[in-house]
């Protein structure tokens, strides 16, 4: 601070302590995001149920499924619901003490293969939706590892869009899911008390919620019985309320992805 402007600030009767004190603090930002979407009817309900009825703002797309192409299309005429690739390389459930693959699409242990068939799902994404995913993250959290770390740190580089756990612009909060990491069911976790509870945590930046909806139960793997409370926990009137009353305001990726294609033109000029 210049000599001049301390002088003006000591005038005005303001400390720079005072300064600092009033400044505004940083806006706390969430978005939440619906894993899974595609993967059945019942999750295309669950997804859109809680986008429109709920505090659902963003989903994550599965495109293998048969039902990818009706979620797309739910998609691709309601511009409030951005949505990313939920990259699936297949899925593991925990039986009799051990992981076992229900099915496998890519075994990690095959470099070339992988990275195939993650540049094919993108592919199909682009196909589906005429369009870029707003994020990207992954059926149970495999591009957390190598070798699809590698591949998905370069699409997203190349893509500017935020990465599950890897980018700085969003913090990741999964304390919204109702078993343990083998499948066992938590009490009182999809519940709207616990929900607000994780509300309250939110810190000041752009967080991430993630959470799996679904109806009818026909959901595919471990996931099934919990999808639906989680329906109605993220429709009860009371979260949205919570959100509110906490000063927290709803985004979506899309507004995390603008930003960040503004900041890069903005570098390049």
């Amino acid at each position: 601070m210049t000599g001049s402007l301390k002088r003006s600030v000591w005038r005005s009767g303001f400390s720079i302590d005072t300064m600092t004190a009033l400044s505004p603090e940083p806006r706390r930002r969430l978005i939440v995001n619906a894993d899974d979407f595609g993967q059945s009817q019942g999750i295309n309900d669950g997804v859109i149920e809680c986008h429109e009825h709920g505090v659902v703002t963003s989903a994550s797309l599965m495109v293998r499924w048969p039902w990818a192409a009706a979620a797309a299309k739910y998609a691709c005429r309601t511009s409030s619901l951005s949505v990313g690739l939920h990259l699936d390389l297949g899925e593991w459930i925990h039986r009799n003490g051990e992981w076992v693959p229900a099915y496998v699409v890519a075994t990690p242990a095959d470099p070339d293969l992988v990275r195939a068939e993650i540049l094919s799902q993108f592919e199909t994404f682009h196909r589906l939706m005429g369009c870029h995913p707003t994020h990207i993250d992954s059926h149970q959290h495999v591009h957390r590892q190598e070798p699809v770390r590698a591949v998905v740190a370069e699409i997203g580089s190349r893509l500017q869009v935020p990465i599950r756990d890897s980018s700085k612009a969003v913090t990741y909060v999964g304390k919204f899911y109702g078993q343990s990491r083998t499948g066992s069911v938590l009490d009182g976790v999809i519940a709207v008390d616990h929900l607000i509870g994780i509300l309250r945590a939110v810190p000041a930046g752009a967080t991430e919620l993630g959470c799996h909806p679904g109806l009818r139960q026909d959901a595919p793997g471990m996931y099934v019985d919990q999808r639906d409370e989680e329906v109605r926990v993220l429709c009860d009137p009371r979260v949205r309320a919570a959100i509110q009353a906490e000063g927290i305001e709803l985004i979506s990726f899309r507004d995390i992805s603008s930003a960040s294609s503004v900041k890069s033109r903005r570098a390049t000029t």
